[in-house]
C-alpha cells in the first residue's frame, strides 16, 4: 500500500482534500478502487498528521431485484475500526423495470449520488471520499470532449453548496493498474457488481479505446492527463501556478 498512500498524501495536499475535525463518508460499492480508498484513509490517518474520522457507507441498489452480500465489507470495517453502514435501496428496479432506461447510468449515477449525499448527512459527515483515480480523470476528460463536445472533466474537490458537503477524490493521482495491484497485495475480497449494464456501458468503450491508442502510442494518457492539469479547468490547476 505504500505507493498508493503516497498517491493520496500527494492528492490530500495539492487540493487541501483534509481538514481537522472532518467527517468523511467514503462510497464503498465493494470494488478494488472504493475498498483501496478506504484502507487507504484509514492508513493515512495514522502518520499524516491531520485528525479525521473515516465512515463507510455503501448503497445496496438492489439489482435484478436481488440484494447484493457485503458480508466480506463489514469484516473489513470491523478490521480496520471503521463504523459500517449498508443502505438497501430501490435504485436498480426504478432504473431498469420501473424506466426502463436504454441509457440507464445517468439516471443511475444521479440516484445513487442523491442517496449517498442524504446518508452521509444522515450520519453526521461533512465530506464524501469517492475513489475516481487516474483513468477515471482521463476517461471522463475523453468522453465530455468526445461525446458531448465540451472540455471538462469532475474536480478532485468540489463543495455542494445545498447539501453543505464537499467531495474529495484523494486518489486521482493513482493509476488504475497500481489500485489492482493493492487490492491483490492486501488480499481485499471485491463484491462483484451485478449491474445489468455492466461492460456496455460508454466508459467501457472509451477505456477500451485508450488501452489501444496506449498500445500504438505510449505515453498518451499521461499526456492527457498533463494537459487537464496545466489547463487549470474544474480545480485542477498545478499547485502554486
Amino acid at each position: 500500500m505504500q505507493r498508493m498512500l503516497g498517491y493520496m498524501r500527494k492528492a490530500i495536499q495539492e487540493f487541501d482534500l483534509i481538514e481537522n475535525g472532518d467527517k468523511i463518508a467514503v462510497g464503498v460499492s465493494g470494488g478494488k478502487d472504493s475498498l483501496v480508498l478506504l484502507k487507504g484513509l484509514v492508513m493515512l490517518k495514522r502518520f499524516i498528521g491531520i485528525d479525521y474520522d473515516v465512515v463507510a457507507i455503501t448503497l445496496d441498489p438492489g439489482f435484478n431485484g436481488v440484494w447484493g452480500d457485503y458480508s466480506s465489507v463489514q469484516e473489513m470495517c470491523d478490521e480496520l475500526g471503521v463504523q459500517y453502514i449498508l443502505k438497501r435501496t430501490q435504485i436498480g428496479e426504478i432504473v431498469f423495470d420501473v424506466r426502463k432506461e436504454s441509457h440507464p447510468c445517468s439516471l443511475c449515477a444521479r440516484m445513487r449520488r442523491g442517496a449517498l449525499h442524504d446518508a452521509a448527512i444522515e450520519t453526521g459527515c461533512n465530506k464524501i471520499a469517492l475513489g475516481h483515480h487516474n483513468d477515471d480523470a482521463v476517461e471522463t476528460f475523453i468522453m465530455n470532449l468526445f461525446i458531448e463536445g465540451r472540455v471538462g472533466c469532475f474536480s478532485p474537490k468540489s463543495f455542494l453548496s445545498r447539501k453543505d458537503l464537499t467531495l474529495i477524490r484523494p486518489m486521482v493521482f493513482a493509476p488504475e493498474k497500481d489500485i489492482r495491484k493493492a487490492a491483490v497485495k492486501n488480499n481485499l475480497k471485491i463484491v462483484k457488481s451485478k449491474c445489468p449494464a455492466d461492460g456496455h456501458t460508454s466508459r467501457e468503450k472509451t477505456k477500451q479505446f485508450l488501452y489501444e491508442r496506449e498500445k500504438m502510442d505510449k505515453g498518451f494518457t499521461d499526456r492527457i492527463f498533463g494537459a487537464l492539469r496545466r489547463s487549470g479547468i474544474d480545480g485542477w490547476g498545478e499547485k502554486n501556478k
